[in-house]
C-alpha cells in the first residue's frame, strides 16, 4: 500500500524536475575589507567547492546523481547554500583575496579632486547595493561613478577603470556578457596605461576577466587571463601569497575543465598548501578545497587518499565547530560515503547514526534532511545484513528490522511533504511558495523514488 502511495505521487516528479531551479554557484561576489587599499572595485570571485557542482546545470543531472549513484542521497542539502558563499566569506579569512583599488593610493599617480568624494560616495553605495543583491539600485550608482570619473579625472583616468569593472561585474551577474566583456577591457587598458603591465591593480582585473571567461565555459580564454594575472601576483606579491594561491585554484578549475586533471590537481594542492603555510589551513576556503580535492581522488578511485583528507576535515570541524552545526555533519556523511565504497560498512553506519543524532537535535523530525539521512543509513543496515546472513542470521534479522524502521519513518516524513504536492502545482508555476518548500519537495520525490526503487524492495 505503501509503495502504491509513493508511486502516485512520483506523477508530480516530471512538472517539478521542469522548474527552473538551477543550482547557482557562478554568481559574482563582493570582496572588500578594510586592509584592502582599493576600495573602489568590485571583485569576481568563484566558490572554492567547484569540482562537485561547477557542471550541475540542471535538476535533471542533480536527479542522476541522486537516484543512480551508489549511495542514492546526498546529504548535505543545504550544502550549496552554505558553500556556494565560498569566495564571499572565506577570502575575506585571506586579506581580501585577489582584489585591489583605488582609494589608499598615495603615489601621487592618482589625481584627487573636488570629484573624488562624489565618485567615492557613488562606488560604495553601489557597492553596497550590490552586496545586498539590488543590482538595478546598484547599476545606477555605479554608472554614476562612472559619469564621474570621466568629468573628473579625464576618460583615461583609472577612476574610470575601476568604474569600468564594477559595471562590469553587475552585468556577469546578469549574465549580460556582451555589455561586460568590452568594459572588462577597457577597465585592463586603462589600468595598464595608469600604472603598468606589471601592476597588481592589472592582475587583480585580470584575475576578474578569467572569471568571466570561465562563467561561459570558455576555458581557452579563461586560462589566458588566469596565467597573465598569476605571473603578475606572482611577481608582485610572492608566490607564497594567499591572493597567489587564489589565482592558483581557479586556473586549477579551468585545467579540470579542460581535461587537465593532473596538472589541475598539482595547482589545487599547491593552492591549499599555501594557505595552511600562512596559517590558514583551518579556514572555510581553506576547507572547499580541500574537499574538491577529495571530489577529484573520489573521480579516480583513490579512496585511501580521499579517506583520510575527510578524516582531517572532520577533525578539524569537530574541533572548530562541533555537532551542533550541519558543516561539521555534512563533512561527517561525506566519510560515511567513502567507507561505504570501501565496503567499512559497520564504521558508515556508526557515523551515520552519529549524524542522524546531530540533525534531530538542530533541525525539525520531520526535515526532508533528517528523511535522506534515516534512507542512507536504512540502506547501509540494509547491505550490513546481507553481509550477516550466513555466518550471524539473528544479528542479520536485527538489522534487517532497523533498515525497515529506517525506511518506514523516511518515507513517512517524505509522504507529508509531497501531500499536497499535485495541488500546489498551480502555486509553483507562479512562484508563491517559499524556495524551500519548493526543495524540500523535490527532495522528498526523489526519496520516494529511490525508495521505491531500491531499499522497500530489498525488504519484501
Amino acid at each position: 500500500m505503501r509503495i502504491q502511495r509513493s508511486v502516485g505521487l512520483l506523477s508530480a516528479l516530471r512538472f517539478f524536475c521542469s522548474e527552473s531551479s538551477v543550482l547557482r554557484t557562478d554568481s559574482p561576489i563582493i570582496v572588500s575589507g578594510t586592509s584592502s587599499p582599493w576600495h573602489g572595485s568590485i571583485g569576481v570571485g568563484k566558490c572554492d567547492y567547484f569540482f562537485s557542482t561547477v557542471r550541475t546545470n540542471s535538476w535533471q543531472s542533480m536527479l542522476k546523481i541522486l537516484l543512480f549513484g551508489s549511495t542514492a542521497i546526498s546529504f548535505g542539502l543545504n550544502g550549496h547554500a552554505v558553500l556556494a558563499k565560498d569566495d564571499s566569506a572565506s577570502e575575506s579569512d585571506q586579506g581580501d583575496d585577489y582584489v585591489v583599488g583605488l582609494h589608499r593610493i598615495e603615489d601621487s599617480s592618482v589625481i584627487s579632486n573636488s570629484h573624488t568624494i562624489k565618485w567615492r560616495i557613488f562606488t560604495n553605495n553601489g557597492r553596497d547595493l550590490f552586496q545586498k543583491g539590488k543590482l538595478d539600485e546598484a547599476e545606477k550608482f555605479f554608472l554614476s561613478a562612472l559619469q564621474e570619473a570621466k568629468e573628473g579625472f579625464g576618460p583615461r583616468d583609472a577612476h574610470v577603470g575601476s568604474s569600468c569593472s564594477n559595471l562590469a561585474a553587475i552585468y556577469t551577474s546578469r549574465k549580460a556578457f556582451d555589455k561586460a566583456e568590452p568594459l572588462y577591457l577597457e577597465a585592463i587598458s586603462i589600468l595598464e596605461d595608469s600604472f603598468g603591465i606589471h601592476d597588481i591593480r592589472v592582475g587583480a582585473t585580470l584575475h576578474n576577466l578569467g572569471h568571466f571567461y570561465l562563467l561561459q565555459r570558455k576555458v581557452e580564454q579563461a586560462q589566458k587571463y588566469y596565467e597573465r594575472a598569476l605571473k603578475i601576483k606572482g611577481r608582485v606579491l610572492g608566490y607564497g601569497h594567499p591572493d597567489y594561491s587564489s589565482t592558483m585554484h581557479h586556473l586549477s578549475l579551468v585545467l579540470y575543465l579542460q581535461g587537465k586533471e593532473k596538472d589541475s590537481e598539482e595547482l589545487l594542492r599547491e593552492s591549499i598548501r599555501i594557505l595552511e603555510e600562512n596559517g590558514l589551513g583551518e579556514t572555510i576556503t581553506c576547507m572547499k578545497r580541500t574537499r574538491s580535492l577529495v571530489q577529484m581522488l573520489l573521480k579516480s578511485k583513490r579512496l585511501i587518499e580521499a579517506e583520510n583528507l575527510q578524516r582531517k576535515i572532520l577533525h578539524i570541524y569537530e574541533i572548530s565547530k562541533g555537532w551542533s552545526l550541519l558543516e561539521t555533519i555534512i563533512a561527517a556523511e561525506d566519510l560515511a560515503k567513502t567507507l561505504h565504497f570501501l565496503e567499512r560498512l559497520e564504521e558508515s553506519q556508526e557515523l551515520l547514526e552519529r549524524c542522524l543524532n546531530a540533525r534531530k537535535k538542530i533541525l525539525p523530525c520531520d526535515d526532508v534532511q533528517v528523511a535522506a539521512n534515516m534512507l542512507h543509513l536504512g540502506r547501509i543496515t540494509l547491505l550490513k545484513s546481507n553481509q550477516l546472513r550466513q555466518m550471524q542470521p539473528c544479528d542479520a534479522r536485527s538489522e534487517l528490522e532497523k533498515a525497515k524502521f529506517l525506511a518506514d519513518n523516511s518515507i513517512r516524513i517524505a509522504g507529508v511533504k509531497m501531500s499536497t504536492a499535485v495541488e500546489s502545482q498551480e502555486d509553483l508555476q507562479r512562484n508563491r511558495l517559499p524556495k524551500k518548500t519548493v526543495m524540500d519537495r523535490k527532495f522528498a520525490l526523489i526519496i520516494l523514488d529511490v525508495d521505491v526503487n531500491g531499499i522497500m524492495s530489498s525488504l519484501s
